[in-house]
């Protein structure tokens, strides 16, 4: 899978995407991060991307043309290359009025070949690219100073779902939200008893004796269901 991310800010994501398990699932060729500067689709020496809304308005608005030069470049270059069909292509919009992202989202896009994020900036884009996208989706019911963090987490939680990028497929099966509405059970690790400012913290005894049958049992019963 190759992501495509349209940004002004383009150097934000060197280092997210050069860490851990995104760095090894690039070197490994399981997915592809192209990051493309939107100003190179300007046309005047100072490279604009935004200007005044129509109607008045706090802020500035992205322009539609440099946008939609770019969608068109990209899309052009996935075809040319026969890096995928068009059609199993996605264009989506980072926006805080957009559908909310999730763990069934993530899901529903693993069998895509290219996504095209997005990142809007300033006050918002203008109206009239939504015209040529696929989907608008917000990270959460808050604001955020640009898509690019948006971007970085839908980047992540799909790539984990693709085959070979953990390293251990098991880590997928009982985690948070890997069953809709269902949080996983707590987690522990050595020492078994933390002790600070005489006060001691134990980790469970059903996990350290070894008997599957009961911790699965404990585990089940731990696990948390979402109102």
């Amino acid at each position: 899978m190759t992501f495509h991310i349209i940004t002004i800010f383009p150097n934000i994501f060197d280092s997210y995407f050069n860490e851990s398990i995104l760095k090894r699932a690039q070197k490994n060729n399981l997915i592809k991060i192209k990051i493309y500067n939107l100003r190179d689709w300007t046309n005047d020496k100072h490279k604009t991307v935004d200007d005044t809304p129509y109607g008045g308005g706090a802020g500035m608005i992205m322009k539609i043309e440099p946008l939609y030069k770019a969608i068109k470049d990209i899309k052009s270059k996935i075809i040319n290359n026969k890096l995928a069909k068009q059609k199993n292509t996605k264009i989506i919009l980072l926006s805080a009025k957009g559908k909310l992202w999730n763990q069934k989202c993530a899901q529903a896009h693993i069998g895509l070949d290219n996504i095209i994020l997005i990142c809007g900036r300033y006050e918002g884009i203008d109206e009239r690219i939504k015209k040529f996208i696929d989907e608008e989706v917000s990270i959460g019911d808050y604001v955020l100073t640009g898509g690019e963090i948006g971007a970085m987490a839908i980047i992540d939680s799909i790539s984990r779902l693709l085959p070979d990028v953990l390293g251990n497929s098991q880590s997928l099966i009982n985690e948070s939200h890997s069953t809709p509405g269902v949080l996983e059970y707590p987690q522990y690790t050595r020492p078994e008893i933390f002790t600070i400012d005489k006060k001691s913290y134990r980790a469970p005894k059903v996990l350290l004796l070894g008997n599957h049958k009961k911790i699965a049992e404990w585990q089940q019963k731990k696990m948390k269901k979402l109102k």
